[in-house]
């Protein structure tokens, strides 16, 4: 969806970043990879580090400046990237050893 959406590459461009649609890119490959070794469940803890660095950067990036307008609205815009970014942690501090359907 990232790499076909016009619209997506326009956000990108408006943050302000260098390269944006090579970036956009970029994340896009990175993600599909990592996700699809997420589901494999091969290189977990690997694959969680660069989509926690995603995660952190997103947040930083488009949710951060909402901080002006209060906590509650920036609490609630984030929710979904602080879910994730929680969830990923936990997979990168999980014992791969011990789980049942490996």
């Amino acid at each position: 969806m990232k790499i076909v959406s016009e619209d997506l590459g326009n956000y990108f461009t408006s943050l302000g970043l260098p390269y944006p649609i090579l970036l956009m890119n970029a994340v896009a490959i990175i993600e599909l990879i990592c996700g699809i070794l997420i589901l494999a469940n091969k290189w977990v803890k690997q694959a969680s580090i660069p989509l926690m660095a995603i995660m952190i950067a997103a947040i930083l990036l488009t949710k951060v400046p909402i901080l002006h307008t209060g906590l509650i609205a920036f609490a609630f815009n984030a929710r979904l990237d602080i879910i994730m970014l929680g969830l990923l942690a936990i997979l990168y501090k999980q014992d791969m050893k011990n789980v049942p359907f490996k």
